[in-house]
């Protein structure tokens, strides 16, 4: 009887075939490639009010090292679709500071890989479960991306927090959330078009409210 392949043999298998993509996916939302990839509606409910992030159907569990090696292939790419920091939507999160070591899978995030960048405003990200109330300004990013056990690789959605004035919105404790998808199309933000595909967000992240509506990096990965 043949023994099924190692954990490492699939990731080997994984990486052989990243390498032989001629680019990430980067599929438009309404198309059949993204629908191949993704599930819809029966775990997030309607495209256009969600309960929950889009997942990505069977995907990879990947080691640290394997995770890095695929994101550092990728980052370009990954900051060009989303426009590479041309817009509001769309900013230059390349240049704050990065606080894990290493991208991490995320099951609250369709489980993609995701990475977590702060402005200069939100430094005190760095201080985690400590950082008390963000300062008007402060802007989190999360670029993400994920690969299939069958070798798909394909760029993720942008996902933003910008902590806004006083009486922005009370449930949301003042941020707001925005999603970019991977194609750089605004797919929803809070108080503004396409809002009520982004009030998830602010449910989920409403577990969080004595850390300022926060959940923070993974301590395996996190940046001291």
């Amino acid at each position: 009887m043949l023994k099924p392949p190692s954990r490492n043999a699939l990731a080997a298998a994984i990486l052989s075939l990243f390498v032989l993509i001629p680019g990430p996916v980067v599929a438009d939302q309404d198309s059949d490639a993204w629908r191949s990839i993704t599930q819809v509606a029966q775990i997030s409910g309607d495209p256009e009010k969600p309960r929950r992030h889009f997942r990505v159907k069977n995907t990879a569990r990947l080691s640290i090292e394997e995770a890095s090696r695929i994101y550092g292939e990728m980052i370009d790419d990954i900051y060009l679709a989303y426009g590479a920091g041309q817009s509001d939507f769309s900013p230059p999160y390349r240049d704050w500071g990065l606080y894990n070591t290493a991208p991490y899978r995320s099951a609250t995030h369709g489980a993609r890989y995701v990475n977590n960048y702060a402005n200069e405003v939100a430094k005190d990200y760095g201080r985690y479960e400590e950082a008390g109330i963000f300062p008007v300004g402060s802007v989190l990013a999360k670029d993400s991306f994920s690969v299939t056990k069958d070798g798909v690789v394909d760029i993720g959605p942008l996902f933003l927090m910008e902590k806004m004035p006083a009486g922005f919105n009370r449930v949301s404790g003042d941020w707001r959330y925005v999603m970019i998808m991977a194609d750089g199309r605004l797919f929803g933000e809070t108080n503004g078009r396409g809002a009520q595909k982004v009030e998830y967000c602010v449910g989920c992240h409403l577990a969080k409210e004595d850390q300022d509506h926060l959940f923070f990096v993974p301590e395996e990965v996190r940046l001291p």
